[in-house]
């Protein structure tokens, strides 16, 4: 295993170095320049443009710019973002807060909708339940997002009022905060509650795997209720109870539309293997045991058919900081999705770069965490 993993940390550094050279010429090749923006201005001259151009290292060739860039990189030094003024890693970890709470929320509570509804059409196949399901999940799947978002905007937030419009908080609100608050430190501070929670919930997991289902089934849920629970109470109790409020309040209709537009894919994924597994001659075994149905569908077929889905979900997982640019354009959430955009049609080049390096790194590693999963997951897997 170390030797594989060895091995798969030399192709992610070639494949990495790969990427980012193909990455950072295709956007040198868009025409134009940051400094383009300044052409209407007629305070900013053509002389002035040109030594902005000189001072940003715009004049040189681009595999020269490349190279000091690799090199900035491996130093640790991500460059200035040409459009907000700031070093780029500055810009991240101001933005990615925001997305990362938003889309890790949404892509959890999709992956255990669609988990749990995949099994239950595997169950219930060739029923009316099951059509049903199917159908509805397949118009989610193939809706066109930017529509679909702006009609439940347009429904839930102009017409209904239920959800705020845009952004991810209240100004008027948040003109009351107490000094030195931010919404970053709300974030950040909800990401820690979320990930005590679900380290909790992998624990009691862990121990109750082997216990009788009904009882580990039982122990689970107190497990995920009491935790829920108590989450709410601290939050509740807290001093800025009403300002992380408005952030979940401003969450709510970004995260209903992307987990109605994602689950069914986690739904058809957890459907088609579970049928796959349902084949197999350890389930006729199971049952020729007496075992009861319920005990057959979730220790012995569910916990097989979840492979696949379970790795999906870890191979997604890093595509969370790149966030949905198109849910951040719509929803005018400002976190990374909206601020790489804006960064690619600018040619803000040093941040679009900046943001690559944190996605194409964390999706390979992530490639890799998925492959050594799976082979503690499922014990017929070996790694030369």
């Amino acid at each position: 295993m170390l030797k594989y993993i060895a091995n798969r940390l030399l192709q992610i550094v070639v494949t990495l170095f790969i990427f980012f050279a193909l990455t950072y010429f295709i956007l040198d090749a868009q025409p134009g320049d940051i400094t383009l923006q300044y052409v209407n201005n007629p305070k900013f001259t053509k002389e002035q443009r040109e030594a902005l151009r000189r001072r940003l290292g715009l004049d040189k060739p681009a595999y020269v710019r490349f190279f000091q860039w690799m090199g900035n990189t491996l130093r640790g030094d991500l460059g200035e973002s040409y459009q907000y003024r700031k070093p780029v890693m500055d810009v991240l970890l101001e933005r990615a807060p925001r997305t990362i709470f938003l889309f890790l929320t949404a892509t959890l509570i999709e992956f255990f909708v669609g988990y749990w509804l995949g099994r239950v059409l595997a169950w219930q196949r060739g029923t009316g339940l099951e059509y049903g399901i199917t159908v509805v999940g397949a118009f989610f799947y193939t809706v066109f997002t930017p529509w679909f978002a702006l009609m439940m905007i347009y429904l839930f937030g102009f017409t209904l009022k239920w959800f705020p419009i845009g952004k991810f908080l209240d100004v008027n609100l948040w003109r009351t905060a107490p000094k030195g608050l931010t919404a970053n430190q709300i974030f950040i501070n909800l990401l820690v509650t979320m990930t005590l929670l679900a380290v909790a919930l992998v624990v009691v997991y862990y121990l109750t795997r082997r216990m009788n289902p009904y009882r580990a089934s039982l122990i689970r849920w107190s497990a995920l209720i009491g935790g829920a629970a108590i989450a709410v109470g601290y939050w509740a109790a807290s001093p800025v109870a009403k300002y992380a409020g408005d952030i979940l309040y401003h969450m709510a209709l970004p995260i209903i539309v992307l987990t109605l537009i994602n689950f069914s894919g986690t739904m058809l994924l957890t459907r088609t293997t579970m049928l796959e597994t349902l084949r197999e001659d350890y389930i006729m075994a199971a049952r020729a045991k007496g075992l009861p149905e319920r005990v057959v569908r979730d220790k012995h077929a569910a916990r097989n058919a979840v492979l696949p889905v379970f790795t999906s979900l870890i191979i997604s997982l890093p595509f969370i900081l790149g966030g949905g640019i198109i849910t951040e354009t719509v929803f005018s959430w400002e976190g990374l999705g909206l601020t790489l955009l804006t960064a690619s049609t600018t040619g803000d080049i040093p941040l679009v770069m900046g943001s690559f390096l944190f996605i194409g790194t964390l999706a390979l590693l992530a490639h890799l965490v998925a492959d050594v999963a799976y082979a503690f997951l499922d014990p017929r897997i070996r790694y030369a």
